[in-house]
């Protein structure tokens, strides 16, 4: 996913509004978890995933940004130190520009899982905008937990992300053959409504799980009239969590959290720590999102709790 600070929200979510929303843990907020097939006890959490790198920010975006294999996988293990519990992996070249390179992905997991066992790791199989199909499948010989699986085309920037139905399901069905569990990636409602094809076609095994991926421009914005929306059609025990886009991931979070959710922060979507002040890393965004969670009176979840939130 791109990365803007600067995205037009059309109306901000406003956190007066957000704190008129909120309500105490044990009260709405459990009944909203149990509807959605938690266990309707606070202990369950919320878990936080990251996305470290993306395909199309640069250092002249952020002199942050990691690049290399080891800088990723650093990356990644302060993260998880900072909370978080599972990795989106993209992964770059000796030039710094994005790969779907199997054999760098695989070192990037290696890396991580030496200092990290317990993380989940989840690749990308999106990429770049414009990667060829094939290229985008090869990645499941990395032989990942997870791989996020996006259910159609949507406008992305200037650019048209390509996900026709054929390689959607193609792709579905080799993640289901090797024991892969999709994310399924939700740009807009028209890809909720392929996600519930996939699960009836049995495409994609149930309990899915779910990304909202919100805020993209030339997709569906970052609005909690938008979100409701799609929880409106989420199977009952599916999982699901909310990325949103630059200046509108926090507030996200915090919105995402009040509903029984789960969420995804870092650098692939967001750089900024607060208006004008760059993330100096990953872990930074993490400890921000962990301490949103926290003050909304839930836990964090630790990596075996968010293995078993989603079923792997």
């Amino acid at each position: 996913m791109g990365t803007s600070n600067n995205l037009d929200l059309g109306g901000p979510l406003k956190r007066a509004q957000m704190q008129g929303a909120r309500k105490d843990a044990t009260g709405a907020y459990m009944e909203i978890r149990e509807d959605r097939g938690f266990a309707g006890n606070a202990a369950d959490g919320s878990f936080l995933e990251v996305p470290l790198v993306g395909a199309e920010l640069t250092r002249e975006h952020t002199p942050y940004l990691p690049l290399t294999p080891e800088e990723i996988a650093q990356s990644g293990i302060a993260a998880v130190a900072a909370g978080a519990s599972l990795l989106h992996l993209h992964v770059r070249d000796a030039q710094g520009k994005p790969t779907l390179d199997s054999q760098v992905i695989s070192r990037v997991m290696e890396l991580i899982r030496k200092d990290c066992p317990e993380v989940i790791l989840q690749v990308s199989t999106g990429g770049a905008v414009g990667d060829p199909y094939e290229t985008r499948m090869g990645v499941l010989v990395c032989k990942p937990e997870m791989a996020s699986l996006t259910t159609g085309t949507t406008n992305f920037g200037d650019e048209v992300f390509l996900n026709p139905r054929p390689f959607v399901e193609k792709l579905a069905g080799l993640m289901r053959d090797k024991n892969i569990k999709p994310e399924l990636e939700i740009f807009d409602l028209s890809m909720m409504e392929e996600g519930l094809r996939l699960i009836e076609k049995d495409w994609v095994k149930e309990p899915a799980h779910f990304q909202f991926v919100l805020g993209v421009p030339g997709a569906l914005q970052a609005a909690s009239e938008n979100l409701n929306l799609l929880l409106s059609r989420l199977p009952k025990k599916a999982t699901w969590s909310v990325a949103a886009v630059g200046r509108h991931q926090f507030p996200m979070v915090e919105l995402a959290i009040q509903k029984g959710g789960h969420v995804r922060v870092g650098m692939e979507d967001n750089i900024y720590l607060e208006k004008g002040v760059l993330a100096k890393s990953n872990a930074e965004l993490v400890e921000k999102a962990a301490m949103i969670i926290k003050q909304q009176g839930f836990v964090v979840a630790k990596p075996d709790q968010a293995r078993e939130i989603l079923s792997l």
